[in-house]
């Protein structure tokens, strides 16, 4: 079996973000608004710490999570 590397990570980064927004739902928080600002900011105090969030959005680096967002909503522009 072959694993390309980008669809790899994509698919990790699609994990974690699903992850961490449904944990800060839960807790009342904008999921949402939270991961952006921690995406614009790189402060972790956006991301609580419930269900391990922090942890799991602290082991991917923000410039491939924003590089795979673009990536994805801009595929199909030209």
């Amino acid at each position: 079996m072959v694993f390309k590397i980008d669809e790899l990570e994509n698919y990790m980064i699609t994990e974690v973000l699903s992850h961490v927004n449904n944990a800060l739902n839960e807790k009342g928080y904008n999921g949402i608004n939270q991961i952006v600002g921690y995406l614009m900011s790189g402060d972790l105090g956006y991301i609580s710490s419930y269900k391990d969030s922090r942890k799991k959005i602290q082991k991917l680096d923000r410039e491939k999570i924003i590089e795979a967002l673009l990536k994805y909503y801009l595929k199909d522009v030209k």
